[in-house]
């Protein structure tokens, strides 16, 4: 905006300081029944949006650009402007009308941004929201912390900066959180993440990325005096981060966060590492098309409660390598199995996301029926805690945090009515008989229909109006009503009021009192009302950190009935662990592909064993296109994760060394955006993965080295299979259509054959999805292409290419060595042709001289 010639109107020198407080932010300024939005402010959320861009009067000499959303529906705008990656500030009208000299007072009571959501209007039941700072602490060393808000645990980890997008990619954030002088190589090294998926980037004064102040906030939010019991001492560049993240929840949610309850510190070998391409490639959360169904958490997630869906895709996505959490999940899973867990579902089915509200009550934005809510679930908690604790040891820590806070029931049921109003500006939510002075202030405000009554009677009697009518609606107030043939008969004392087509309405200094009297008590009993609810969450305030517990606790159990619900209804067994390394399967299927083929009635699914351990650490694995190698696969590992989250695992028995990583290289796809080509995101994922598996990870390479040419490609592919064989040994599933590498068996004893099964009857093709020992013994590409639609007359082209390519290749001499070092060749003596071309000078022979040459080489050539 330019400088303004004129002064500006005091409401939009009001809407100026407001935005000059936050100049990188929508401001929703409230007026009256709506949210205005002014000038650029105006013209972005008109874009965004699609609501009408309107100019109305003039303010500094310049017209008002303004647009505006009706503020009982601003969480549908807000939710679709937080989709685009924005942030808004809530300026709510918090002075009186009544006695205001000049605007009505306004603050920002609130910054809504992508990664500090508590709202299940804004954010979906089920969905997670997460902010993250970022700090770069040193050349060596990056700092982290993240959190949930409706959670209210701190996560902390540091890192090496070739070891950011990894970590980055673990927390889900949607929102990031870094320094205004961030360096230039870690700022182009997140712009680079942020190619991946639209994230909102919040950038804060470089002086809140501090360490003391970050040791010094956490010290403050937990109220302890050392942080040495969550091992989060010594972290400087984490607790750095740390000062940035509680400062910009502060400053988004108006206050600090009273309800943060711990810390958790990530340690780099703590969790399964499972890398941004392995989440996309297995389809853990969303398909590769980017829809949240069929999924593995789609398939997983029967919950009764947004609080258990959101600790499922936890327990999915961040499994530990330590192996107690998971073996207690088996355990509790096994016992529900053997109880009545149809019936801890019932009962769970309804309760509130308590999660989510204790946060709210902690940061004062609790609605009334988010409250009755809660109540609704505390009154039910006890037999559902009696039936858990009956359930034996593995879940006595569950029924002890299950317990309701009894002070909190008794206080919801005492201060809330039955059914309140959505606000507490509207009225109507705290209960009768709760407060004295508010009843009699109803009592006042509501309870006039008598002195109408006994007012029109003494009314009628007086002036002789026989249809005279005494009445009250909320725009004009109270009013005595007098039809138009009776006005002759109207006392002097009456003063008009409003003129109707056949009426008139008039007011007189008895009713104008009475008038003054009741307005004046639905104010006040307003008022009283507002002060109550904000008392009565004060009063909560005290059970958050248990209502946060018994929240867990209750995500906790649904996950874990939803567990045994799946393992029962698909038949899915325990797995047992091993400290010996193996990957060992009975009879495994693919939990997502046998799950839509029964919902489509296609058959059953194939089930296929696998054999990882000492002694083979490798299946080359050979077959037809549609034959089902992915499938095989993608459901090894989908069930060493599903047991290393702790679920029952689809096969009939599995036995699981440790695992510190799952790695896949599967697919193809360009980077345009960053302008890396399918073969170079190939080799990129590749190189990853043979830099950072070990012994104990399981990876998976799909097709390895088919994006550029054969010779290249298979030369690749053998130099790659080497290095995980010889120098990694990973537990490694390498799917090729290279034959050569079949050979790769023969030579490295930790590597064996498979192949996926088809039987050819014809030019028909039937898949039998078989896995079975030994290489295949062709592709069956052109069959597959028949299936596919492809014209008869290319397939039949294909077919006699095909041909002849085979017969040449088994004239050709025997196919070489690949996996042997290579011998450099003989050098031997040019033959008389060779000699005879070296000594030509092309450029410098006339057309006849040409001719002749050719005439030459072809006499030269018939000689042998």
């Amino acid at each position: 905006m330019t400088t303004p010639t004129t002064p500006h109107t005091p409401v939009m020198a009001q809407y100026l300081r407001v935005k000059a407080e936050f100049p990188q932010t929508l401001v929703f300024y409230r007026m009256g029944d709506f949210y205005e939005l002014f000038y650029e402010d105006a013209e972005r959320a008109a874009s965004l949006l699609g609501i009408a861009l309107t100019q109305r009067g003039q303010s500094g000499g310049q017209p008002v650009v303004m647009a505006g959303v009706p503020a009982h529906a601003v969480d549908t705008y807000l939710s679709r402007l937080v989709k685009h990656g924005e942030s808004v500030a809530i300026c709510e009208q918090i002075g009186e009308p009544a006695s205001a000299k000049g605007p009505i007072e306004r603050k920002v009571v609130r910054v809504v941004t992508p990664g500090t959501l508590t709202e299940g209007e804004l954010l979906g039941e089920k969905s997670e929201s997460v902010v993250l700072a970022l700090h770069a602490g040193t050349r060596h060393q990056c700092g982290l912390a993240w959190m949930s808000i409706a959670q209210g645990l701190v996560h902390l980890a540091e890192c090496a900066p070739d070891e950011l997008e990894s970590w980055v990619s673990r927390t889900g954030a949607s929102e990031w959180i870094v320094s205004d002088k961030l360096p230039t190589v870690f700022e182009e090294r997140l712009r680079a993440f942020t190619q991946t998926g639209p994230r909102a980037l919040a950038r804060r004064p470089h002086w809140q990325f501090d360490t003391a102040l970050g040791s010094q906030a956490l010290l403050r939010h937990l109220q302890v005096a050392s942080l040495s019991p969550w091992q989060a001492e010594g972290l400087d560049p984490a607790h750095a981060a740390a000062s940035a993240l509680l400062a910009y929840a502060a400053h988004t949610q108006g206050r600090e966060l009273p309800h943060i309850h711990g810390i958790h510190v990530h340690r780099a070998d703590e969790a399964i590492d499972l890398p941004a391409t392995t989440v996309r490639n297995l389809e853990l959360v969303r398909t590769l098309r980017g829809e949240d169904s069929p999924t593995l958490l789609s398939l997983l997630d029967t919950c009764m409660t947004g609080m258990g869906s959101r600790a499922l895709q936890r327990w999915l996505l961040h499994p530990q390598r330590d192996r107690t959490q998971a073996r207690e999940r088996h355990e509790a899973i096994a016992t529900l199995r053997g109880g009545d867990w149809k019936s801890l579902r019932d009962r769970l089915k309804g309760c509130c996301d308590v999660e989510r509200i204790a946060a709210r009550i902690a940061l004062r934005q609790a609605r009334p029926r988010e409250l009755v809510a809660l109540r609704w679930t505390l009154q039910r908690l006890g037999p559902l805690s009696a039936t858990v604790l009956e359930l034996g040891t593995v879940f006595s820590p569950l029924a002890t945090d299950l317990q309701p806070p009894q002070d909190c029931c008794v206080l919801l049921e005492r201060a809330l009515c039955e059914e309140p109003a959505a606000a507490v500006r509207d009225g109507g939510v705290i209960a009768v008989g709760h407060d004295a002075e508010l009843d009699e202030l109803r009592a006042m405000g509501t309870g006039y229909d008598r002195f109408l009554l006994d007012m029109e009677a003494r009314e009628r009697q007086r002036t002789g109006i026989a249809n005279l009518r005494v009445q009250y609606n909320k725009v004009h107030g109270f009013f005595i009503e007098v039809s138009q043939g009776q006005l002759d008969k109207v006392p002097t004392d009456y003063q008009r009021r409003q003129t109707l087509k056949n009426a008139e309405r008039f007011v007189t200094p008895e009713l104008k009192a009475f008038e003054d009297k009741a307005l004046s008590a639905q104010e006040r009993a307003l008022a009283r009302e507002r002060w109550l609810y904000e008392r009565l969450l004060d009063e909560l305030g005290t059970s958050v950190l248990t209502l946060v517990r018994l929240g867990q606790a209750l995500a906790s159990l649904d996950a874990l009935c939803a567990l045994t619900e799946r393992s029962v209804t698909l038949d899915w067994r325990r797995p047992e662990f091993v400290a010996t390394p193996c990957i060992e399967i009975d009879a495994g299927r693919h939990p997502v592909v046998q799950a839509r083929l029964a919902e489509r009635n296609a058959g059953s699914f194939i089930a296929n064993d696998t054999r990882l351990g000492s002694k083979h650490r490798m299946l080359i694995l050979t077959g037809p296109n549609m034959g089902g190698k992915s499938t095989y696969m993608r459901q090894v590992a989908l069930i060493v994760l599903l047991a290393s989250m702790g679920s029952f695992v689809p096969a009939h028995s599995c036995r699981l060394g440790p695992i510190d990583a799952i790695h896949t290289r599967i697919g193809a796809a360009d980077d345009l955006a960053n302008a890396q080509s399918t073969f170079l995101l190939e080799m990129l994922e590749a190189a990853q993965i043979l830099h950072t598996a070990t012994s104990q990870s399981l990876v998976l390479m799909d097709e390895i080295g088919r994006g550029t040419s054969t010779y290249d490609g298979l030369a690749l592919a053998g130099a790659i299979a080497t290095h995980l064989h010889d120098k990694v040994g990973a537990f490694t599933l390498f799917a090729t259509h290279y034959f050569e590498l079949t050979e790769f068996a023969a030579t490295h004893h930790h590597a064996i054959n498979v192949h996926v099964s088809a039987v050819e009857s014809g030019h028909d093709i039937v898949f039998l999805h078989e896995i079975q020992p030994g290489p295949a013994s062709k592709s069956y590409g052109v069959q597959v292409a028949r299936l596919a639609g492809m014209p008869t007359v290319v397939l039949n082209q294909a077919r006699r290419t095909l041909a002849t390519l085979e017969s040449l290749a088994q004239r050709d001499r025997p196919q070489a060595d690949l996996f042997t070092p290579a011998v450099e060749p003989e050098c031997t003596e040019p033959s008389p042709i060779e000699r005879w071309v070296e000594a030509l000078r092309p450029d410098e022979l006339s057309a006849r001289e040409a001719l002749e040459a050719l005439y030459a080489l072809k006499k030269l050539a018939s000689r042998g």
